[in-house]
Formats: structure tokens, C-alpha cells, sequence
């Protein structure tokens, strides 16, 4: 078992170092999990995770885990599973996924909710669909196969009204801008700008990858389960708060560009990669 410890505002589970030199010659992954009493999905999803396939392709898995104050057990679940544990108390989906991220030490990060609804043992194909076509990033769209009572119908018209803004603020050709579960290369992360803390992270994280950075991007179609546990999404308060975040997005990317062109400082590549619509992004049913 690691060792707890702890590090100013963070504290976290550092694996010995005999763990570490093992890894030496294999890619790593880093499964980020944000966490927030999930103690009756935690297990089941960590279980999903095909260690064994993912060793087979040649991959060695960090399984990381970020407890975001959590009142149950959570994090002692994890543990008990294999994981890594990171104790972030500023409550925050974004700021879970900032701290995970930053103790990911992966080439290559996959995500997932900690409530068994994203199918986790597609991570090897979504890690193939990157490798093989020279990705940066691949996001999923959970709505091609979802189960009927994975959604509410009040979430399902908030993700329509976000995803409908995202294509006309942005011109991001994506399917699920809410989406949770995305695998991409870690040097990524120093090219964007990530401010949200909050559920926005992921649109945010979508924007600046897909169209702000240029990467190479792809989204594909997944399996979409009903959670396991209670429901904590706040459906009109978080979409509005994603609506106003994506609003404040555009008009602070205008404002930049209107002074990069008034300064003559605007690169002309960047204008033809906001003029192409598909920005190297695809969908993959």
C-alpha cells in the first residue's frame, strides 16, 4: 500500500518507488477519476477498468482517484480497489480534474465519472481510435447509445440547448459538449487555458482543445449507463452556469482577437483554423 501524504491543501497516496521503476518501460496511463461520495459506484467502476487488456497492448495504469470531500467512503473504497487517492477539498469538478491532472504522471490520460455510467472498458478502443489516427484528443457522445434512464428529461434538453450553443459560439462540430470521458495526450494540457472549476471544465476543456489549440481531435460514440448512487447534477443551475461560462468564453475570445488585430499581432494560420469548420475533428459512430 502507498503512503499518505500531505502537501499544503492536498493530501495523496504515493506509490513506493519499486512500483514506479516497473513502469519504466511501458507507456503510461493515467485514469483520472473525480470523486464525490460515490461509495456505491466507486468500486464497480474501478472493477470495469481492463487492467489486464491494457497491459496486453502495453500500457502500464495509474488509477487515479480524486476525492473531492467526500462525507462516505469513498476514498477508502479506492484504496481498498488499487487506486491512488487524492484528497482535494476545494469542491469543484474542475478543480478535482485540475489536481488529478496534476498528479497524473501518464503520457496519456483517460477520464471517467466515479458513478459506473461511462463504459470504462472502452478506454483500450478510444486509446487505439487516438494512436492509430494521430490524435490529441478524443471526447465521446453519450447520447448514440444511452439507456433510457440514464438522463432525466430536464438534463437532456440542457445538454441540447449547450451543445446547440457550442456549435454556433464556436464552431465546434461536437455531438456531447457535457461529455466526461475523454482520453488525450498529456502534453495538451500546457497549451490550454482552463479557468472553470466547476461542471463548465468540461465544454471549457473541449473548446480549448478542439478549437483554441488546433490538436487533432475526434469524438466517438459510447455505451451510456445509469448511474449508480444519487444523482447531484442541478440541472437548470448547472446548465445555466454552463451557458453563461460559454457566453463569457466568446466574448472575451473576441475581445483578444479584436486586440491582436488592432495590435497587427494575429497570426494568419490561426485565422484559417478559425475559418475550417471541422478543426481535424471527426465523428466516430
Amino acid at each position: 500500500m502507498g503512503i499518505v501524504r500531505t502537501d499544503l491543501e492536498t493530501t495523496y497516496i504515493e506509490r513506493p518507488r519499486s512500483e514506479v521503476m516497473k513502469s519504466a518501460t511501458k507507456t503510461v496511463l493515467s485514469i483520472v477519476i473525480p470523486a464525490l461520495n460515490e461509495e456505491k459506484g466507486i468500486v464497480r467502476t474501478l472493477a470495469a477498468i481492463p487492467q489486464k487488456e491494457l497491459e496486453e497492448l502495453g500500457y502500464e495504469t495509474q488509477v487515479v482517484v480524486v476525492d473531492n470531500g467526500s462525507q462516505d467512503r469513498t476514498a477508502q473504497l479506492a484504496i481498498e480497489a488499487g487506486a491512488e487517492v487524492v484528497c482535494e477539498p476545494r469542491r469543484g469538478y474542475g478543480r478535482a480534474y485540475k489536481t488529478g491532472f496534476a498528479h497524473a504522471r501518464g503520457e496519456i490520460i483517460a477520464t471517467c465519472d466515479a458513478d459506473y455510467t461511462y463504459p470504462v472498458e472502452d478506454i483500450p478502443k478510444l486509446l487505439s481510435l487516438l494512436r492509430e489516427n494521430n490524435l490529441d484528443f478524443v471526447t465521446t457522445n453519450r447520447f448514440s447509445h444511452m439507456e433510457s434512464a440514464a438522463m432525466s428529461f430536464e438534463h437532456r434538453i440542457g445538454n441540447g440547448v449547450l451543445n446547440v450553443m457550442t456549435r454556433l459560439l464556436f464552431r465546434i462540430n461536437l455531438k456531447d459538449s457535457q461529455s466526461g470521458m475523454w482520453v488525450f495526450k498529456k502534453q495538451l494540457i500546457d497549451k490550454l487555458v482552463l479557468k472553470s472549476d466547476c461542471m463548465a471544465f468540461s465544454q471549457e476543456l473541449k473548446i480549448e482543445s478542439c478549437r483554441l489549440a488546433g490538436c487533432r481531435w475526434a469524438e466517438i460514440a459510447i455505451d451510456y449507463r445509469s448511474r449508480v448512487g444519487d444523482v447531484k447534477l442541478r440541472s437548470w443551475r448547472d446548465g445555466t452556469r454552463n451557458l453563461l461560462r460559454l457566453i463569457a468564453m466568446r466574448v472575451s475570445l473576441e475581445r483578444n482577437w479584436n486586440t491582436l488585430i488592432k495590435s497587427n499581432s494575429l497570426d494568419p494560420k490561426r485565422i484559417v483554423l478559425w475559418l475550417d469548420t471541422t478543426v481535424n475533428g471527426k465523428s466516430v459512430e
